[in-house]
This record gives C-alpha cells, sequence and structure tokens, in this order.
C-alpha cells in the first residue's frame, strides 16, 4: 500500500496531504464513492455540514473495516451555524457515526462579520473533544489576523481555492506567515488540465493531466482532496507518488497563473 506523506501541523499533530474530497457528491453516489477511495488507499475524507453528505461517509467508513484511527476525518461549519459551532458539530458527529472529527474547519468567514464568534465556538469544540484540531476554510490574511488578535489561537490550516490558472501567490504567502498549512479546493481548476503545458507534461511523463497538476499541488507542500465518483479515476488520483516533476517544471505549471477564481470571493460573502 502507498504511504501518502504526512504535514505537520502547528499544533503538533499530523494530517494526510492527499485526502477524497466529497464536495457535490450525490446521496446515490456517496457510499461507493468513499467506500472506493478507502479501498484505494485514501485514509483522509474531507467532507463539511453543507455537503449534506456526512450520513453517507460515515455508513462509508464503519463498512470499510478500517479501524478509527486509520482514517482522517474533516469536516466544516454550515454557514448558518456560525453562533453554535459545538452544537453543529455533535451534530455532524451523530450524522457521521463517530465521537470525534480530526479536523473542524470554518467553512467561510461571512461578510456579517460573524467569524470571530464562531472561531470562539471551535476553541471551545476543541476544548470538549469533539475534534482533535481546528482550522478555517476560505480566510484571506485579514480575516485570520481578525480570530488570531482575538483568541490567540492559530488554525492549523487554511482551506482555500487554488489550482494553477489560480495560484494565490501573496494570499498564501500571508496565510503561511502564521504557521498555517494550505489545504487546496478545486485543485484541477475549470480548463486548467487542457493547458498546453500540462498536456505536453502528461505526455513526456506518461502520466493524464489531473495527476500532473496534483503532483504539482503536493511537491508545493499543499494538502490536496480530489473529487470524482468513477472507481478507476479514484484510484488513478491516488497514483501521485512514483514520480516526481523538475523545478522547471513546477514553474512552468506556476506561470498559468491567469487570477481565474472558479467559486466564491471570501470578501463578498
Amino acid at each position: 500500500m502507498t504511504q501518502v506523506p504526512n504535514v505537520s501541523l502547528n499544533d503538533g499533530t499530523t494530517i494526510p496531504q492527499l485526502g477524497f474530497g466529497v464536495w457535490q457528491i450525490a446521496d446515490e453516489d456517496i457510499v461507493p464513492s468513499v467506500s472506493a477511495a478507502l479501498e484505494a488507499g485514501y485514509r483522509h475524507i474531507d467532507t463539511a455540514q453543507m455537503y449534506g453528505n456526512e450520513e453517507g461517509v460515515g455508513r462509508a467508513i464503519a463498512e470499510s473495516g478500517l479501524s478509527r484511527d486509520e482514517i482522517y476525518v474533516t469536516t466544516k461549519l454550515s454557514n448558518k451555524r456560525h453562533a453554535d459551532p459545538e452544537v453543529a458539530l455533535q451534530e455532524s458527529l451523530d450524522r457521521l457515526g463517530l465521537d470525534r472529527v480530526d479536523l473542524y474547519l470554518v467553512h467561510w468567514p461571512l461578510q456579517e462579520g460573524t467569524h470571530v464568534k464562531a472561531w470562539e465556538g471551535m476553541i471551545r469544540a476543541k476544548e470538549q473533544g469533539l475534534t482533535t484540531s481546528i482550522g478555517v476554510s476560505n480566510y484571506l490574511p485579514h480575516h485570520l489576523s481578525d480570530i488570531i488578535d482575538a483568541t490567540g489561537v492559530v488554525p492549523v490550516v487554511d482551506q482555500i481555492e487554488v489550482h494553477p490558472t489560480f495560484g494565490q501567490a501573496e494570499v498564501i504567502e500571508g496565510i503561511r506567515s502564521h504557521g498555517i498549512e494550505i489545504e487546496s479546493w478545486t485543485p484541477l481548476g475549470r480548463g486548467d488540465l487542457e493547458q498546453q503545458v500540462v498536456t505536453d507534461l502528461a505526455e513526456r511523463l506518461d502520466r493524464t493531466p489531473a495527476q500532473v497538476i496534483l503532483r504539482w499541488h503536493l511537491q508545493k507542500g499543499y494538502i490536496v482532496f480530489p473529487k470524482s465518483v468513477t472507481p478507476s479515476r479514484i484510484q488513478e488520483n491516488f497514483r501521485l507518488f512514483d514520480f516526481e516533476l523538475t523545478a522547471e517544471d513546477v514553474a512552468a505549471i506556476d506561470g498559468l497563473e491567469r487570477g481565474e477564481r472558479t467559486g466564491g470571493d471570501p470578501d463578498s460573502l
């Protein structure tokens, strides 16, 4: 079985660098997809309250035959639950069939200015043993400053949109200045797979364009979780550890930066 590297977090824990994402996976697909991912070797599952599929994730984990400590589970706080993160997490745990998650993230900071209150609740959830680690998603550096200044507690990760045509270099520099690790969502972007640089590298390396881009994420030090409902693609996306990109390859992919966001802007939600 391929060993996925672990990334050390600022609270003394570690996280598998490659995981399986379940955003927009429908009810009828969630159990077979997560089951296929676990069978392929993934041991890190990333879900969220707003995805509406925590129950299916929990069922797949329960049916896997793997022990709880073998699987790293992340969920995220719904935008509607900034006032009661602990209660919301307990509801997630009930759906997942777990007594704790490994990582709990605030999903979005929101313009309403509730992100500090939400973060205070995340801290309480950790103190209550409902989650091992806490972090955020879609936080820009100024949001991070707000919550760190207010509480003194630094998130372990910030999950943001990152892919070759939306590299967010300055944002990432600001996040990493706090000792926070980067998790990348929508890692394959929209149209990034068809970029000539990527297809040429894929041909030279005898890999798929998706494998090339996912390998780029790993070599940038990001934690990444591709999503698929196709077993062969799930397995393919896991086969990233028997080849490397050169420094020149990484730089060439970096050069695809276009500022092309595919999702929401954290400052406008």
